[in-house]
């Protein structure tokens, strides 16, 4: 007969019993403990407090005994059930299976980095109240587009706004996004083609997602960009597609003898000819009569300009145009 966890049980040898072997606590795993039975003494061994038992017959020389009835215990335990001399030992009943519980929400990112809003369109500023006061262009969120001709100052400009502000803002430069094209750069000297205008609309789109996530950001924006005003679904209203009705745009017109001598100081495919130069700045004296603010600063140096460019928005702010 084997044990209830494998192990054989000795064989019945005189002066011992079964129950020094094993105790059938062993064999009932899931019982509630208590004092372990008590088995009767073999034949012809004195119990505990009784005189001598008579001998019940001879002792079989081989092969296990078979164990006794367990005494029941004194106390509430109830008894063991006794052990059947042959055959396995039935197992215990399986043990119900731990409750399963709904997964918890998911960790916290710990990666440090922070959410940011998408970028959306940006929306024409509502005009304040008559009573209202001017608005500080200097403290505003918004986007301004410095529109003009090669050599008008945009750049310079548009840097010197950007780092003189009071609330964060960035520059973005469309000849700049187009220089990134490294292989197969579409050189402006070389004039205006496919090639040239494919390279053109894919700069502004990006300028356009670049500014869209810098406003939805909190972050003010500039850009520059030759537009030519007999374009206008190319130009502005690229632009104006790209980054939404709430640019703002600004043209900077000097006169052509500033504009040439200004081409004449860069250098690289920066540098245009004169003639592609005037041909540039006769095309931009569309924009008068367009309705757009203008800024002739043949007169006015880079500081002088910002401070006439803050002038003009605040008067696009409190009145926006309408293009």
């Amino acid at each position: 007969m084997q044990h209830a966890g494998g192990s054989p049980l000795p064989p019945h040898q005189q002066g011992r019993g079964p129950h020094a072997a094993w105790a059938s606590a062993a064999h009932h795993p899931g019982a509630q403990q208590g004092p372990a039975p008590v088995p009767p003494p073999p034949p012809g061994y004195p119990a505990t407090g009784a005189g001598p038992v008579p001998p019940s017959g001879p002792v079989p020389s081989s092969g296990p005994m078979p164990p006794s009835a367990p005494v029941p215990p004194s106390g509430p335990v109830p008894p063991s059930a006794p052990v059947p001399s042959s055959g396995p030992v039935p197992p215990s009943p399986a043990q119900p299976a731990a409750p399963r519980h709904a997964p918890g929400p998911p960790p916290p990112d710990t990666t440090g980095h922070l959410p940011l809003p998408p970028g959306g369109l940006v929306g024409v500023p509502a005009a304040p109240p008559a009573s209202a006061p001017v608005p500080d262009p200097a403290a505003t969120t918004l986007a301004v587009l410095l529109i003009g001709p090669a050599g008008a100052g945009k750049t310079s400009v548009a840097k010197y706004w950007a780092d003189h502000r009071r609330v964060p803002t960035a520059h973005i430069s469309l000849d700049d996004v187009r220089e990134w094209v490294r292989s197969g750069f579409a050189d402006p000297q070389s004039g205006w083609n496919d090639h040239s205008e494919a390279q053109y609309r894919l700069a502004r789109r990006t300028c356009g997602f670049a500014a869209r996530n810098f406003l939805a950001n909190g972050i003010s924006c500039i850009l520059d960009d030759a537009v030519f005003p007999d374009r206008p679904v190319v130009g502005l209203g690229g632009w104006k597609r790209h980054v939404g009705p709430g640019l703002l745009p600004v043209v900077l017109l000097p006169g052509l003898d500033v504009v040439l001598e200004r081409n004449a100081e860069r250098s690289g495919n920066r540098r245009l000819t004169d003639e592609e130069v005037a041909r540039i700045h006769g095309r931009m004296a569309g924009w008068y009569g367009s309705g757009l603010p203008i800024v002739d600063n043949s007169q006015l140096d880079v500081p002088g300009t910002a401070r006439v460019l803050d002038e003009v928005i605040a008067r696009a702010m409190a009145s926006p145009p309408s293009w």
